[in-house]
């Protein structure tokens, strides 16, 4: 015999049904994060035309800049290509060097541990809170205890002998990390603590924004975020001499000169083009009523999925106020065995359902990493499942 449509317990019929419930009555389909754009887009993208700026040279980068580095509630911001070029910056600047050690989740898109390798470091994999999806600062702390020691200023892996620089918490789906016990960890270990924001624009932690915590927050405005310039990235800091680098570094290392073309260190062509950078402007003008939606769409789906046996709605933690970026839900451990069938079954019915990333360990390049035991990690990407989240799914006037 196949396998059964649903288990006691669980619904996959039932539950489709009440997803379909939560969004608009008049759509076939519905993308996992389909981006709006109804603002000053079309008159932005236009005028670097007419200017003819249209490379990393131009108004917009700047005001794009300028604009980030406030939404962001740090004193500068600098725009780059993408996501995973901010993260590489990030890490340079840090100092991670070729055999560091960088804490990561092992709940991420592969970006982060990428970019530690483009440092020629080690992603050192970390486990997750049930609560918030990212690191768990405690259990991160005991395996810190365990496995650590002291060098000089440095701590080290005593199992791999390797220096850890890092700790790079990743604020998932855009719920943000409990920030304050992680970063009282790492002052005490002599950590730096760089912020994967890549998914988190807009959302708060005790008040302030994410990005706002860590020295160094890297943003991304890939086509699914909430904001986005098609493809880019920023790099957000408080320290003037970090944000000066960062530029220096990401404009191929180039002397200041009129005409000269004098390089003083290895660079990256990583700035962030005017026409990137003007569709991004108009994106943050907006950035208020996407938020707004997409608060609406979340509360949608936590009525609509609310006493349904079996499966709960991923919510913001208690000391923070998340932008959404992909809403979700959790199965029961009992019913795990059924997310595929609610993946197949969802996305024949036109919901474009997404379940969680690989954790890293399952790639074939990053298998033999150092990791804690990856318990709640593990239960997360069996269970877990994305929803269509893109703020035009909500209307924007809703309370």
């Amino acid at each position: 015999m196949g396998q059964p449509l649903h288990k006691p317990g669980f619904d996959v019929d039932r539950t489709i049904a009440a997803l379909r419930q939560a969004l608009p009555a008049d759509i076939d389909a519905a993308p996992l994060h389909q981006p709006c754009f109804g603002g000053n887009e079309w008159r932005y993208l236009k005028e670097c035309l007419d200017t003819t700026f249209v490379s990393s040279v131009g108004s917009f980068v700047t005001r794009f800049e300028e604009q980030m580095a406030e939404v962001a509630g740090t004193a500068h911001a600098v725009a780059v290509i993408n996501g995973t070029a901010a993260l590489h910056v990030c890490l340079l600047l840090a100092g991670v060097r070729p055999g560091d050690e960088v804490l990561t989740p092992a709940l991420s898109f592969v970006a982060g541990a990428n970019a530690i390798s483009y440092c020629g470091a080690v992603p050192h994999l970390v486990d997750s809170d049930p609560v918030t999806l990212g690191i768990d600062p405690q259990r991160l702390a005991d395996h810190l205890r365990d496995i650590g020691r002291r060098s000089g200023p440095d701590l080290v892996n005593r199992k791999t002998g390797r220096r850890i620089r890092a700790v790079m918490p990743m604020h998932t789906f855009g719920h943000p990390v409990d920030m304050e016990p992680l970063l009282a960890l790492a002052d005490a270990l002599g950590l730096w603590v760089i912020e994967d924001a890549a998914e988190a624009i807009g959302s708060r932690y005790k008040g302030r924004p994410a990005g706002s915590w860590g020295r160094l927050a890297a943003f991304s405005f890939n086509g699914n975020k909430t904001v986005t310039t098609g493809g880019g990235g920023a790099i957000a800091t408080d320290d003037p001499a970090l944000a000066q680098q960062a530029k220096h570094l990401t404009t191929t290392a180039k002397l200041p000169h009129p005409w000269a073309f004098m390089h003083d260190q290895l660079g990256y062509n990583y700035r962030m083009p005017n026409l990137n950078a003007a569709l991004g402007c108009a994106q943050l003008e907006q950035l208020p009523d996407f938020l707004a939606a997409k608060r609406v769409l979340a509360t949608r789906y936590r009525r609509a999925l609310s006493g349904l046996p079996g499966v709960a709605f991923v919510p913001e933690p208690p000391f923070a106020r998340s932008n959404y970026w992909l809403n979700a839900l959790l199965l029961d451990e009992a019913h795990a065995d059924q997310r595929e069938l609610l993946l197949e079954r969802s996305n024949a019915a036109g919901l474009a359902t997404r379940p969680a990333w690989a954790l890293m360990h399952r790639l074939p390049m990053y298998e033999g990493c150092p990791r804690m035991d990856l318990p709640v990690a593990e239960s997360i990407e069996r269970r877990l499942v994305n929803l269509p989240s893109g703020a035009g799914l909500a209307s924007r006037g809703e309370a």
